[in-house]
C-alpha cells in the first residue's frame, strides 16, 4: 500500500485529507510543521508528499527543496491558499510536481494523487544520459551542458528540457507538455508553459549562435537545428 505524507498546519484540513485518503486505501502520515514533515519523510518510506506552503519552522518551498536533495523523483503536490502565478512558479521551481489552490474539492485531490503515484518512475534500466546536437544531459547527476558549458536549470526547467530532447525533431503541443511534464490536470489556460519555454530559451539558446528551441505558431514547440 502507498503511504502519503501530509504536511499541513491547519488541523481541520489535515484531518480531512487524512480521512479521505485512508478511505481511498492509502496509509497516511501527518505533520503539522515543515520540520516535522522533513523528519517523517527521512524516517519513513513515503510514496507521495502533500504539503502546504505557509508552515511553521520550515515553509513548503524549503521543505520541497530538502526532500529533493534526498529523493529527486518522489511526487510532491503543493496544496495551499497561495494562488498567484509567482507562487505557482516558485512551487514548481522548488521541485513540486503539482500545485493545487485551496479551497479544494477532495475528489480532485484524489484524482491528482492517483495520477501522480501512477506516474512514478518504473524500475526498468534507464539510459544514463541523452544528447542532441551539442546539448548533453547527464540523467544520473541531472547536469546539463551545451558545447561543454554548464547550464543551471530549475527542476521543472530540467524536466521540460529532458522531455524536449527525448522528442527532438518532433513538434510538441502545450497539451503534450502539460500531460508529460506537469500533471494531466494542469490548467492549460495559463501561460506557465510559455513562461518555462522562455526560461529555457534564455539558458539554452541565448549565448549560442545556433538556436535549438523554436515555436510553431498555433501548434507548439520543437527542439531542432532548423526553425
Amino acid at each position: 500500500m502507498n503511504t502519503i505524507l501530509i504536511v499541513e498546519d491547519e488541523k481541520r484540513v489535515a484531518d480531512l485529507l487524512k480521512m479521505g485518503l485512508e478511505e481511498a486505501g492509502y496509509i497516511t502520515l501527518v505533520a503539522y510543521d515543515g520540520a516535522m514533515g522533513l523528519r517523517l519523510f527521512q524516517s519513513n518510506s513515503v510514496q507521495l508528499v502533500i504539503s502546504d506552503i505557509i508552515l511553521p519552522k520550515l515553509d513548503g518551498f524549503e521543505l520541497c527543496k530538502e526532500i529533493r536533495k534526498v529523493n529527486k523523483s518522489i511526487p510532491i503536490m503543493m496544496l495551499t491558499a497561495l494562488g498567484s502565478t509567482d507562487d505557482k512558479l516558485d512551487g514548481f521551481d522548488s521541485g513540486a510536481d503539482d500545485y493545487m489552490v485551496k479551497p479544494f474539492d477532495f475528489r480532485e485531490v484524489l484524482a491528482r494523487v492517483r495520477a501522480l503515484i501512477k506516474r512514478r518512475p518504473e524500475t526498468e534500466e534507464l539510459p544514463s544520459s541523452i544528447s542532441y546536437a551539442d546539448l548533453f544531459i547527464d540523467l544520473n547527476k541531472r547536469n546539463v551542458k551545451r558545447a561543454g558549458q554548464d547550464i543551471k536549470l530549475s527542476p521543472k526547467e530540467y524536466n521540460l528540457l529532458v522531455y524536449m530532447v527525448e522528442n527532438a525533431e518532433k513538434v510538441i503541443s502545450r497539451i503534450d507538455i502539460a500531460e508529460k511534464v506537469w500533471s494531466t490536470h494542469f490548467d492549460t489556460g495559463t501561460n506557465f508553459i510559455d513562461v518555462y519555454i522562455n526560461y529555457l530559451r534564455k539558458k539554452i539558446d541565448r549565448d549560442f549562435d545556433r538556436k535549438l528551441i523554436h515555436t510553431k505558431p498555433g501548434i507548439g514547440f520543437i527542439l531542432s537545428l532548423e526553425p
